[in-house]
């Protein structure tokens, strides 16, 4: 699943590939904040940036830009820069509308999922349980992205995975900051009772399981 740009590698700052640098600058700065390797209130400043990444200060200023635009950064007045902190607010709205989206791609979805997308959500689910008992959040919030990642592919609407992109930075780094195994392992109990509705031809059951499922994220969370 590729909606989801920040989660790919869990160690993001690095010297990079000179091709398109300004897109992989922002990737690899929007990883390392949303996993909290860059923690809110951290400072930023380009100039260190250009030299752990090994490029001039123009991609690193683009990268900021978009960043801040993103709400993930904040620039104060005397051009300091730092990383925000997290608005609970604005992750509880976030919430909705994620949940909403997500119910939407899989009532879109659940008509016409095939046979090997039936095996992909098995197949996450599984690497889920896995990474739940290495104790490794990144992989478990990973597994549950590709499972989720199923419905937005089959879903045929690839608009509702632009929104998406925009918005799950918001909630993801409190997710990261108050990841529990219990909670992590009720989703996998949620997810059985989504792939079952799926087999069963159930549209409306399993596009409410899918918003129940990120609803409760919410509650648990917030």
């Amino acid at each position: 699943m590729q909606y989801i740009g920040y989660m790919k590698t869990h160690t993001s700052i690095q010297a990079i590939n000179r091709r398109t640098l300004s897109d992989q600058v922002y990737y690899s700065l929007r990883t390392a904040i949303i996993s909290l390797e860059l923690e809110p209130g951290q400072k930023i400043r380009d100039m260190d940036l250009a030299e752990q990444f090994n490029v001039s200060r123009t991609p690193i200023r683009e990268a900021l830009k978009r960043l801040e635009n993103e709400g993930l950064i904040i620039t104060k007045p005397g051009s300091v820069t730092q990383v925000s902190a997290i608005n609970i607010e604005e992750v509880k709205q976030a919430f909705v509308v994620v949940a909403s989206l997500h119910g939407l791609a899989a009532r879109l979805a659940a008509s016409h999922l095939t046979t090997n997308e039936f095996d992909l959500l098995e197949t996450y689910n599984d690497e889920l349980i896995a990474s739940i008992d290495r104790k490794n959040v990144f992989e478990a919030l990973q597994a549950d992205d590709y499972f989720h990642g199923v419905f937005i592919k089959a879903s045929k609407n690839m608009e509702i995975a632009k929104v998406l992109e925009s918005l799950m930075p918001k909630l993801r780094r409190l997710e990261f900051k108050k990841f529990d195994s219990k909670q992590a392992t009720n989703s996998v109990s949620e997810h059985k009772k989504i792939i079952t509705a799926c087999k069963e031809k159930d549209i409306q059951l399993v596009s409410r399981l899918v918003e129940e499922n990120w609803l409760s994220l919410s509650d648990q969370l917030i």
